[in-house]
């Protein structure tokens, strides 16, 4: 049964709310006013009574910064170094709007909310958000809620999953044309960085990100086989990058002189254990070859549209590229239509003759 008490102190008066149920812990509260502390009695009692009391208490325990810290000190370091970084920011801001709240307030209404403050924020790149940022500041808080209740047990729902997110647009597909491919090549060939014809290269012969590039070191690299293995990629799973034609001579070149002080294949020139930055020529490059509207990830781009339509299948071009859905690949099966249009032809001169 709960018992309320009247509390004279310097402040003023209080109530405090204790709660005795047969084989059931001691539970109590203050409150400044009774009628508060009689809500709370009438509705803790009836929670205790039903067994959901206790599996909320672990929630008004812990606040959001307490989350957020964790998971950052716990969970972050296992991912890839670009992912820690942008999870991290995308987890402060959470921390610096809601941090002070119990993760028992944390409901889908106040996520909402700052989901539209943080859609409307200013960025340096415009007057606010992208559709694209929210959902990622979005999918970074709900992981943390997702790992609180598997494995820490300090909330029974997450909040996220309820919340609406905003629509992306669709996704980018610009791919270099033939004479655009030619011109970038060539004035990649002809830069005074060594490292950037390759890089290019390998970009648009494999698809591999440009962090993953930067990344792999020689004994990733199997020559005889014709394989590059990423070990670092940014949904955590290893890949095999086929390595073949022009990109492996380009390989095996360079392999021939290859710097002692370091086994990356493009290190830095002042910090051979850092990999090389080709931001400057990668922009003197584009100049050149007079190509525009064109970013260093729309090679990845320029590789799955290739596949596409040299015939590859949205689930070759998807493994390829190492993602773990289709999802991301159908933005590639216009590319395709020509060769879906070939398979059909073969089927009906296979079933009705020429």
């Amino acid at each position: 049964m709960a018992t309320i008490r009247e509390q004279k102190g310097k402040t003023g008066i209080t109530y405090r709310v204790e709660i005795r149920l047969k084989g059931h812990p001691r539970v109590s509260a203050n409150f400044e006013r009774k009628t508060d502390a009689r809500k709370w009695a009438q509705k803790t009692e009836s929670d205790i009574r039903d067994g959901r009391y206790f599996k909320t208490r672990e929630a008004h325990r812990h606040t959001l910064s307490e989350l957020v810290e964790r998971y950052i000190r716990d969970v972050l370091p296992s991912k890839a170094k670009w992912t820690k970084q942008g999870q991290t920011n995308q987890l402060e801001w959470w921390k610096n709007q809601i941090g002070n709240h119990s993760l028992a307030d944390i409901t889908p209404a106040l996520i909402a909310e700052y989901r539209d403050r943080l859609a409307a924020e200013p960025t340096p790149r415009g007057p606010s958000r992208s559709p694209a940022t929210v959902v990622r500041y979005l999918a970074a808080l709900s992981h943390a809620f997702t790992i609180a209740i598997k494995e820490w047990g300090w909330v029974e729902e997450n909040p996220v999953q309820k919340v609406s997110k905003p629509k992306e647009p669709r996704g980018r597909v610009r791919f270099l044309s033939e004479d655009e491919r030619n011109h970038l090549l060539k004035a990649c060939k002809q830069s005074t960085n060594k490292d950037l014809y390759p890089a290019v290269v390998l970009a648009l012969s494999t698809g591999a990100r440009q962090q993953e590039i930067m990344g792999i070191r020689w004994p990733d690299a199997d020559i005889n086989r014709g394989l590059i293995i990423l070990h670092k990629t940014k949904n955590g799973e290893r890949r095999a990058l086929p390595l073949q034609g022009h990109a492996l001579e380009l390989i095996k070149e360079r392999r021939k002189v290859q710097r002692l002080d370091t086994n990356l294949i493009f290190p830095g020139k002042v910090n051979p254990q850092k990999p090389i930055d080709l931001r400057n020529p990668w922009m003197k490059a584009l100049e050149v070859a007079d190509i525009t509207d064109f970013h260093w990830h729309d090679l990845r781009h320029s590789a799955a549209s290739y596949l596409a339509m040299n015939g590859a299948t949205l689930a070759e071009i998807a493994e390829i590229l190492g993602h773990k859905t289709l999802q991301m690949v159908k933005r590639y099966s216009h590319l395709s239509d020509q060769h879906t249009s070939k398979v059909v032809a073969r089927m009906n001169a296979a079933i009705f003759g020429d």
